[in-house]
């Protein structure tokens, strides 16, 4: 018996890797993280497979799923949003399943971020423009970040921020990164990303608060703060220079 801890993607049914599919498929048993994995996922389950939705459940009732199933013999798909390397919350879970000595295996998956870029169809690591991109949160009626992780912090190295679960908080965003990134930096809020009803806004420091609150978008959308998104001018990669010696090790 196997916990799999299993990456569902950002959205759209299709965009879970063939592992993850394989083991959803194969799973007797499957826990799903309530309206943010695609109902459609749901029936590549087996056709008498136990389906639990946890959006409800607290930690030890989740545990006790596990517990039940590892009694019983029956492997868990743990579908979890996105990739569970981020935000995702398995860590806690994961912690448990070593106390409890239930096996466990982790199957990542496509994260918001990677989708939010598709759609607005952009490299978010451009040469000579930005090469770093920083995944963040900001804690606000949720568990505090770490002393020096703070927006104001983060913002002083200059490189893309991808903020999730901040939408919400859009006016203290713009506030902390302002004096960091000027008022003309480029952001784009991805909803939905991957999704039929996905929706794009664009705008800057200035602007894109308001374009937010105009939309009404309170969740499920990652903010992407940083000059790559409006590059146009540089220099291409030296991945594929002719002058590059492709025999040097």
């Amino acid at each position: 018996m196997t916990v799999y801890f299993i990456g569902a993607g950002p959205g759209a049914a299709d965009l879970i890797t063939v592992r993850g599919a394989r083991r959803l498929a194969a799973s007797p048993v499957c826990l799903y993280a309530g309206s943010l994995v695609p109902r459609e996922l749901l029936a590549e389950c087996p056709a008498d497979a136990r389906l639990v939705d946890t959006s409800q459940l607290n930690l030890d009732e989740i545990l006790g799923e596990f517990t039940a199933a590892h009694a019983a013999g029956l492997d868990v798909a743990r579908l979890h949003s996105g990739d569970p390397s981020v935000f995702s919350a398995v860590a806690e879970q994961m912690r448990r399943l070593d106390a409890a000595g239930i096996p466990y295996e982790v199957v990542p998956g496509v994260p918001a971020f990677a989708a939010a870029a598709a759609a607005l169809k952009r490299e978010l690591t451009v040469p000579t423009v930005g090469q770093t991109v920083i995944l963040t949160r900001i804690a606000q009626q949720a568990t505090p970040m770490p002393e020096g992780e703070d927006l104001a912090t983060l913002g002083h190295s200059g490189a893309l921020l991808v903020l999730h679960l901040a939408t919400r908080y859009v006016d203290r965003v713009v506030a902390e990164l302002l004096p960091h990134y000027g008022a003309e930096c480029p952001v784009a809020v991805v909803a939905m990303a991957s999704r039929p009803d996905e929706l794009i806004l664009r705008g800057t420091l200035a602007d894109i608060a308001d374009a937010v609150k105009s939309a009404g978008l309170v969740r499920t959308s990652v903010i992407i703060v940083g000059r790559t998104l409006a590059a146009s001018q540089f220099p291409d990669s030296h991945l594929y220079s002719p002058a590059r010696d492709r025999h040097a090790c």
